[in-house]
């Protein structure tokens, strides 16, 4: 189970800005397509060899009297309960506004860890008025930050992973897929659950609930044996009126991280939309297998390469990683569901498959030998040597005289032909090369 540590704070603090520094991104996409509001930010950081989650709360705020009541203390509550770690923002330029206070009021009460961190701090002057958030009684130390040049995120990183708990890698595999149905609200995830155990309960059977509110259930039927990661409608909702959007995001998050594929369903009368590319991003940097299912195809008219048209379309919106298993289906006509139940319980062994060292190296070495690295500044990359890694996800080690010369280009290269050669589809591939 991965860490998730959420930034916190009021509108136009640098919340966004500080989450691009840290996870060394641009910002996230914008897709002009109606519907799309906002969006959510959520992104892998490793520092130190401690990985975690940073999902930003800002976003889309209304223009109304009432602001704090309907978005942020809905986001922040959510944070709190979530998370495992809270980086509270506040600007030092404004210094302490009632929004401030309001959110401070709401964390005090929790007994999560909260890193208080004053942004725009880029000079002594400001360091010394950052002295005044002092006042809000929830943390004995101030980080001075900048986001925009990155002055003091390096200190603040070594505070964040000081407070997170060591993750293994991965459960222990007891050789059954862990299966997590993953998308945006309202396209269909509910009723694919519904398909697949709402008719047919009897041969369903809960398994010991996972850490916080994931509950794994073991599916046993059409020849399909699966854990589904099932958090929909598990958590105790208390009081709190939720953003069911930004709630989406932090269980999301949870979900991918139990996973060992995850079912990403789109919807095909909206097409990929930002929020689908956020998730398919964090899946592969979560390392997971992905199918991507293609729901509500039953309201599209079709003509004879509508299906090869939209999938090419999907492909360009994913690249660079396009080799995914795509399925359109009708989930409501429970139309080629199980399709997408194969493709899943193939991505699995895909993701197991060890590859014998020697057949690695006569396959690959003849590939390299073929074409070989481009020599840079005049010297010559040789790669003598290839092996898998013992690792969950496929992972491979090019042993060469000059490891820091070959270049992404020729890595993908790589990649390519191993996915020639070797069955990985819908999987991520990581390449490292090493001094010989």
């Amino acid at each position: 189970m991965g860490n998730i540590v959420a930034i916190v704070g009021r509108p136009n603090v640098g919340k966004s800005t500080l989450f691009n520094r840290l996870t060394e991104s641009r910002s996230a996409i914008v897709d002009e397509a109606s519907g799309v509001t906002r969006d959510r930010h959520y992104g892998k950081v490793d520092w130190n060899g401690k990985e975690f989650t940073l999902i930003d709360t800002g976003g889309y705020v209304k223009g109304s009297d009432d602001i704090f009541e309907d978005e942020i203390r809905k986001q922040v509550i959510i944070a709190i309960e979530e998370c495992d770690l809270i980086i509270f923002v506040v600007d030092v330029m404004s210094g302490i506004t009632d929004l401030d206070e309001a959110v401070a009021k709401l964390l005090r009460k929790t007994n999560k860890k909260v890193l208080l961190v004053s942004n725009k701090v880029d000079n002594n002057q400001r360091m010394l008025d950052s002295s005044v958030f002092y006042s809000f009684g929830i943390a004995d130390e101030i980080f001075n930050v900048s986001s925009i040049n990155g002055s003091g995120t390096g200190e603040l990183l070594d505070e964040v992973v000081k407070h997170l708990e060591d993750t293994p890698e991965e459960e222990e595999d007891d050789g059954v897929p862990r299966l997590a149905i993953v998308g945006r609200p309202n396209v269909g995830k509910s009723s694919l659950l519904n398909a697949l155990i709402g008719k047919e309960r009897n041969i369903v059977t809960n398994i010991a609930g996972t850490t916080r509110d994931s509950i794994t259930t073991r599916y046993n039927a059409f020849g399909f044996e699966l854990n589904l990661i099932d958090t929909a409608g598990l958590r105790k909702k208390g009081k709190v009126n939720e953003d069911i959007e930004f709630y989406s995001v932090m269980r999301a998050v949870r979900t991918i991280e139990n996973a060992d594929v995850c079912l990403l369903l789109i919807e095909a009368t909206e097409g990929v939309m930002s929020q689908d590319m956020n998730i398919y991003n964090l899946i592969i940097k979560n390392k997971k297998g992905v199918v991507i299912l293609v729901n509500k195809w039953d309201l599209i008219e079709k003509e004879t390469n509508t299906a090869k048209e939209f999938e090419r379309e999907i492909k360009e919106r994913i690249a660079p990683f396009t080799d995914v298993p795509i399925v359109f289906t009708s989930v409501k006509n429970k139309q080629r569901i199980h399709k997408a139940l194969e493709e899943v319980v193939q991505v699995y062994e895909n993701r197991k498959r060890k590859i014998p060292t020697n057949k690695l190296n006569e396959v690959m070495l003849e590939v390299i030998a073929q074409n070989p690295p481009p020599a840079i500044k005049g010297k010559w990359i040789k790669i003598k040597f290839v092996t898998q890694l013992p690792t969950y996800a496929p992972t491979f080690a090019f042993f060469c005289n000059l490891p820091q010369y070959v270049k992404d280009p020729y890595k993908r290269y790589l990649e390519n032909k191993l996915r020639e050669n070797f069955n990985f589809k819908g999987v991520p591939i990581q390449l490292f090369m090493r001094k010989k």
